[in-house]
């Protein structure tokens, strides 16, 4: 299940009891992802079309409570015939004439004299910070998307494989695009973004508004800002979800670091003893080890009897007492007597 659906599940649980609290929740469903129907300048009705059933329920107890008139819905299976994993229930939740009509005029999409006016935040609605709330929470159900992913599917790619296949490319590429973090709102109006983003500004929460192609996107990049805008929404188990992902993934990432220095060291330790092995070579085969002065005689004898091991471990099975830095400089002494030679 996606992130987004999964948050939204999560949001639908928290019965909202006011009624002015309801009335800003339908409000930002509706300016969110309403459809709306009209003929002869007279609304029909209005649509939300979702892939979650729990969406009908949270309405009609709020149609219920706030007009004694309940919403209809009805099903539609998208099937996909290459991949029935792929297929999908939507549902269509159907708010009447009668009840459109007086919902347009108390969310403020129609004016006194009864025509439709741009998708808008009515300032009357938000006054009280719980109502503001509302209505973010309606807007994150009628029109959130998230790209986040915690399958952590990089883990099971090996980028040097699979390059070798350029079809086998974009799998990698959407391994990483999934491994960021990012919640977006898309709409047809960018005065509503716009404002939508005003909003959530009041809870210090600064999204992005961009156009992409014939929509406008607003969006949260920054892990934290994510993190704020679900807790926010009381969205906690997703918070929670969030938080152990980023500590996951910076385990991971230091694991990492250090694995790659630990490999980067072993690749030095071992060019270097594979130089000072050689120089040995070049030396027994030419005028031999005992023609070396004393001191560098021990060092020789030691590396040689120890071609794989360290720097550390090499003073550690030396006799002599002698820092690191005269066991470096007696065995770039003899790969320069090599050179000579």
């Amino acid at each position: 299940m996606g992130f987004a659906k999964e948050t939204k599940k999560q949001i639908l649980k928290n019965i909202l009891t006011n009624d002015c609290c309801g009335l800003a929740f339908l409000s930002g469903l509706i300016n969110a992802s309403g459809k709306f129907k009209f003929q002869n300048q007279k609304i029909l009705k209005i649509t939300i079309t979702t892939e979650i059933p729990n969406v009908f329920e949270f309405c009609k107890g709020i149609s219920i409570q706030l007009y004694g008139i309940a919403p209809t819905y009805s099903m539609l299976n998208s099937n996909n015939a290459k991949n029935a994993k792929k297929s999908k229930k939507t549902y269509h939740i159907v708010f009447p004439q009668n009840l459109a009509s007086e919902m347009l005029s108390d969310i403020g999409l129609v004016d006194e004299t009864k025509n439709f006016t741009m998708r808008q935040i009515d300032d009357h609605l938000i006054k009280d910070t719980c109502c503001k709330k509302s209505y973010i929470k309606g807007v994150f159900i009628g029109s959130a998307t998230s790209g986040i992913n915690f399958q952590h599917n990089e883990e099971f790619l090996d980028e040097k494989k699979l390059s070798k296949n350029k079809a086998n490319l974009k799998k990698i590429s959407n391994a990483r695009n999934r491994s960021g973090y990012d919640i977006e709102f898309i709409s047809n109006s960018h005065d509503f973004l716009l404002q939508f983003s005003n909003l959530l500004a009041e809870f210090n929460i600064f999204p992005r508004l961009i156009k992409r192609k014939n929509h406008y996107v607003l969006y949260l990049k920054e892990s934290t800002a994510v993190s704020d805008l679900l807790a926010l929404v009381e969205a906690y188990d997703s918070v929670l979800q969030l938080q152990n992902e980023l500590a996951l993934r910076e385990l991971r990432n230091k694991v990492n670091r250090q694995t790659n220095c630990l490999n980067a060291n072993i690749s030095k330790t071992v060019d270097a003893s594979l130089k000072q092995i050689e120089a040995l070579d070049n030396i027994s085969n030419s005028i031999g080890i005992d023609a070396l002065p004393p001191e560098l005689q021990s060092i020789a004898l030691l590396r040689i009897a120890n071609p794989e091991e360290s720097l550390s471990e090499l003073l550690k099975l030396s006799t002599e007492k002698i820092t690191r830095n005269t066991l470096n400089y007696r065995l770039n002494k003899i790969i320069k007597i090599a050179k000579d030679l």
